[in-house]
């Protein structure tokens, strides 16, 4: 059974603060945990109730001891309403952008990105594509946040992923730097870029006046219907695709 000490601190982390302060996160979802182990997470602490099957052969695999509970303890622990089988912390890693920066291969940037959702879809859009790296400015949502984990199914494991000053490495890219804007020149009229940043603002907002100072090429989707803008998820996927195909790589 867990202490009383056990359940005040996993509940907690459901804060941000928390979570910084104590260096860790939380995982509920079943499918995004067996994502994140087949990827090579190794969690420091995971909690199951019997109705979580993948529980057996998940701890031999990756000799990580896991501490049963039952569907109350879970339900206590939960950060959701509806508590999961399986309840995974991990320690939080926040790697320094290497001095190479940018200046080699396809980087996503965020601007912005405060929306959970589309943050973790945009991971996916990066894995997608095979993008070198995704970095993102300090204003975006937490990247180790349930919903953005959540969003990104495996790819928060797989995407090298870096929290920077956004206008300071994109003045020093050393790669062509693409803004995603409504009055950009047409994505598909792009020449082959083999290296090349593409930086996606937020939805509200676009892209920030810092930022915007340190664009090399504004570029745009054509439309050719009434709707007024794209989803960020669905207008980075776009753009990656063209210039993953544009690259020959």
């Amino acid at each position: 059974m867990l202490t009383k000490a056990q359940f005040s601190r996993l509940r907690a982390l459901r804060d941000k603060k928390a979570r910084e302060a104590e260096g860790l996160y939380v995982v509920e979802n079943p499918k995004v945990v067996a994502e994140l182990l087949a990827a090579g997470v190794r969690f420091s602490e995971l909690y199951a109730t019997p109705a979580w099957p993948g529980s057996p052969p998940v701890a031999g695999a990756h000799a990580l001891a896991i501490t049963p509970v039952t569907a109350d303890e879970m339900a206590r622990i939960s950060h959701f309403p509806t508590p999961s089988a399986v309840f995974a912390v991990g320690r939080i890693e926040r790697p320094a952008l290497p001095a190479t920066g940018l200046g080699r291969g396809l980087t996503l940037a965020l601007d912005g990105i405060q929306d959970p959702g589309n943050v973790g879809t945009l991971l996916r859009v990066a894995d997608w594509f095979a993008f070198d790296r995704v970095v993102l400015s300090a204003d975006c949502a937490d990247l180790f946040s349930q919903k953005v984990i959540n969003a990104s199914m495996g790819s928060f494991a797989r995407v090298r992923t870096f929290t920077v000053d956004l206008p300071a490495v994109l003045a020093s890219a050393g790669a062509p730097v693409l803004g995603c804007d409504l009055g950009g020149d047409d994505v598909h009229a792009l020449p082959t870029l083999p290296d090349a940043v593409v930086v996606i603002g937020s939805e509200g907002r676009g892209l920030s006046p810092e930022v915007r100072a340190c664009v090399g090429r504004f570029v745009t989707i054509p439309r050719y219907g009434g709707a007024e803008s794209l989803n960020a998820g669905v207008a980075a996927a776009i753009v990656c695709d063209n210039l993953r195909r544009q690259s020959g790589r």
